[in-house]
């Protein structure tokens, strides 16, 4: 199928794009990387009067490091982010999940920003954003507003975007312990497909080997990424050896809603997740110990 008729716009501000889509009357729809709009354009899922294209917004793109946060401008390329070295550095949970998103000419197009307004439960950006505790920036025409990812996303392909907001930005926390490790596994039917079920780890150990941070997440096991705190707290000043991290696992059922689809049933991801999370917590101390020698 062809998409419906619609009109094209190319603002270069983001004051253009919030302006643009204030008057559109919730009509208009952004186009950033496109790997999730245009297959629904084409099968006329996705109706909208006005495409707004945001690819030449010079202020929606880049990467900055401060000292205690790594910001990511919303049209930035996937693919640049997963090969920037100063993000390796930073924040290699992040370039770890990259690997995992579709494939190198998916991730070419497609944009950070992109991943987090689609919000799909199977996604690894809005996971790893998720598990780390990042922030997004909402640009209005007249405003701005700062939220947690945990309140941006609110369900499966549902945020708290507003018909006249564009996300300018993504924060993500960085971590200044010396010894961090990081792990990102997922189970999917081919290496780029939608994942089954996700794990998302990064922790910092001292000196002794015992857990000094750590944060957990689980993807696809409910209508949005989950962080597990509680068990991150239950983890906290052991050695994450077996034996605590079975105390830590037990009540990680009633914590996750896998629902059946296509992909695999809510009984599968219910069996895989603990067993992938596991994997990722050891890979994850394997590494921080690594980074101490």
């Amino acid at each position: 199928m062809k998409s419906a008729a619609f009109e094209y716009a190319r603002p270069d501000s983001i004051a253009q794009v919030c302006r643009m889509l204030a008057e559109s009357d919730g009509e208009a729809q952004i186009l950033a990387g496109g790997q999730s709009l245009m297959p629904l354009l084409a099968a006329r899922l996705a109706r909208p009067s006005l495409l707004i294209d945001i690819n030449h917004v010079a202020e929606l793109q880049g990467i900055a490091i401060a000292t205690d946060w790594m910001t990511i401008g919303g049209c930035t390329r996937q693919r640049t982010v997963e090969r920037a070295p100063e993000v390796q550095a930073a924040c290699p949970l992040l370039v770890k999940a990259l690997a995992h998103v579709g494939h190198i000419q998916t991730r070419n197009r497609g944009t950070v920003g992109g991943s987090l307004c689609q919000a799909d439960p199977a996604a690894e950006i809005p996971l790893i954003a998720t598990t780390l505790s990042a922030e997004v920036t909402l640009a209005a025409p007249d405003s701005e507003r700062t939220l947690p990812i945990g309140e941006f996303i609110q369900s499966a392909m549902e945020t708290a975007l507003a018909p006249d907001e564009c996300l300018k930005s993504v924060r993500f926390p960085l971590w200044d312990e010396p010894r961090l490790g990081s792990a990102f596994h997922e189970v999917a039917m081919r290496h780029g497909d939608f994942a089954m079920v996700a794990a998302a780890v990064q922790v910092a150990m001292d000196e002794f080997g015992r857990c000094r941070r750590i944060a957990l997440g689980l993807g696809n096991v409910g209508p949005k990424p989950q962080r597990l705190d509680r068990m991150a707290a239950a983890l906290w000043d052991t050695t994450l050896d077996d034996a605590a991290i079975d105390a830590a696992m037990v009540g990680l059922s009633d914590e996750i809603d896998p629902q059946s689809d296509t992909l695999a049933t809510a009984a599968y991801r219910r069996r895989v997740a603990p067993r992938l999370l596991r994997r990722a917590i050891k890979d994850a101390v394997a590494d921080a110990q690594r980074t101490a020698a």
